[in-house]
Order: structure tokens, then C-alpha cells, then sequence
């Protein structure tokens, strides 16, 4: 299944041809939630065996449209790995600082280190499609910036990073029933910005900036993968699958140790003398 949502390197994206919708192989909201749990538990292992090995690192770069459920992704992703070895990274305007290098620069700066995951929402990438379809830079800068993001992709694979690439595809449709529910969601209104509007306006723009770089971009190294994003729950249950197959880990030798005998206390009377008083 998860060959399909592969985008092979040398060919085209096609994101108009692909599915946003379909439902996973379950037989409901329970047994999905249920399996979800289950993957996460797995997750959550793996990781812990990465940490551990602390001479490889995992790089997730999510990617998507406005409302296509990345940060619910993530916290799904998230839930019960350990916090000391995961980060995730969120990139904002450049300060002056970062104006001052070029646009990799700060990108490099937060990738993971031997042992660690860590998660982009949204990512140099975004120096491809927003300056393309928001004109921020002309066609000569943006253009090139593919082929530089294929070798930067290559230099992080090849010094023990693995990169994991993944597009969250909905639909127009079901991103406006999302923004309308945002807006009238108090708990979510604050997601929301005047710029969405002028994105969605950009719908065309923004998916062919998008065909192109994913097409550009899918590598033998650090390939692609289109995920249906218009059931939220089938898409957490394929990206974590995803994961799953793809952390890089060893199983490492484990010396049998036995705990020497704890000395008794000389000051037997007063060791426990402060101490939290039981209220409860």
C-alpha cells in the first residue's frame, strides 16, 4: 500500500490524479483509534532504540496546504515518544540574522543530531513554493533551489540521516469545511489568519509550485510520498506505518549486570527526616 504513495524519483507528481479521500480498512472510528494506539506503542520502541544507537538520525519534513492536518499529524506522531530525543521545528520569517546566509543556513542548524527525530512543519521547501507562488523571488532564484535542496537531502543521507518526505494531500473542498470550522471553533479561531484567504484564492498556484518541486525533488535518496489527507485518521495510520518502516535502528548487545548490595546507612534514624508530608 504504502508503494503507492511513493512519488518515484523522475516522474511526475500528477497531485491532480491522485485520491485526497478514501477511508483505511477498518471497520470503524474504534478499531482505527485502536490501531493507532497500537502503532504508536511501536513507534514509541523504535525510537527508544534510536536513541539508544545514537549514530543515526530521522528527519520528517511534513508538507501540505493550509489545513491539511499537519499539526494534528505531529501530535499524533508525538504521543508517548521521548521528548529528550524528538524536536520539532517550525520555520518562521527569517530574522536579519538568517537574511545574512543563505537560505539553507538555518535549515542545517536544526537538523537532528545521531539519535535524535525531528519534525518540520513546513520547510526549506517553502522557499520554493511560497516565493514561487507568492512572488517573493524571481523565477532565476527560485528555479535553481531544487537542485540545491536535492544535494543538501543527499549530504544529510549520506553522513546518517534518514529523510523522510511526505506531502499531506486534501482537497479544496474539504479545506474550506476545515477553515470554516477553525473560524467557528473558538479553540481553533486563533489558527486562523487573513492570509489563508489569500492562499486559498491562490489554490492553482500553490498545487503547481507544489507537482513541480515534489517532481523535482524525489530522490533514490530522499523520495516523496503522497499521503490522502481528507480522513484525517487514515492518513495518521499510513504516515506512522510509514515511520515505522523507515526508522534506522540496530538491535545492540545487551551485558548482563547484576546490582552490587546497597550499604545500610549510617544514619539510619535521620536518612528520611525531610521528607514531603503525605496529605492525601
Amino acid at each position: 500500500m504504502l508503494g503507492k504513495l511513493r512519488v518515484e524519483p523522475g516522474s511526475l507528481a500528477e497531485l491532480s490524479k491522485r485520491k485526497t479521500d478514501g477511508r483505511a480498512e477498518l471497520t470503524g472510528k474504534a478499531e482505527a483509534e485502536q490501531e493507532l494506539v497500537k502503532l504508536i506503542e511501536e513507534l514509541s520502541l523504535l525510537h527508544n532504540r534510536l536513541y539508544a544507537e545514537a549514530s543515526r538520525s530521522l528527519l520528517l519534513i511534513l508538507q501540505g496546504l493550509d489545513a491539511s492536518g499537519k499539526d494534528g499529524t505531529i501530535r499524533s506522531v508525538l504521543t508517548g515518544v521521548n521528548p529528550q530525543g524528538c524536536r520539532i521545528v517550525s520555520f518562521k520569517e527569517p530574522t536579519s540574522t538568517e537574511l545574512a546566509h543563505d537560505y539553507l543556513w538555518r535549515v542545517h542548524l536544526v537538523c537532528p543530531q545521531s539519535g535524535e527525530i525531528a519534525i518540520f512543519n513546513r520547510s526549506h521547501y517553502e522557499d520554493v513554493v511560497d516565493a514561487r507562488s507568492r512572488g517573493l523571488a524571481p523565477e532565476e532564484v527560485w528555479s535553481r533551489r531544487p537542485r540545491h535542496i536535492r544535494e543538501f537531502e543527499r549530504l544529510l543521507v549520506e553522513e546518517g540521516t534518514t529523510v523522510l518526505k511526505v506531502f499531506l494531500h486534501v482537497s479544496r473542498k474539504q479545506q474550506g469545511k476545515r477553515l470554516r470550522e477553525r473560524l467557528a471553533n473558538p479553540e481553533k479561531a486563533w489558527k486562523f489568519r487573513r492570509s489563508d484567504l489569500d492562499d486559498r484564492a491562490r489554490w492553482d498556484e500553490f498545487m503547481r509550485a507544489y507537482e513541480d518541486v515534489i517532481g523535482e525533488t524525489s530522490t533514490d535518496w530522499a523520495p516523496w510520498y503522497v499521503v490522502r489527507s481528507d480522513d484525517k485518521k487514515r492518513a495518521r495510520l499510513n504516515l506512522i506505518t510509514h515511520l515505522l518502516s523507515k526508522i534506522p535502528y540496530k538491535e545492540l548487545p545487551r551485558e548482563e549486570i547484576k546490582l552490587p548490595k546497597r550499604p545500610k546507612p549510617k544514619d539510619s534514624e535521620n536518612h528520611f527526616r525531610h521528607v514531603v508530608p503525605e496529605v492525601f
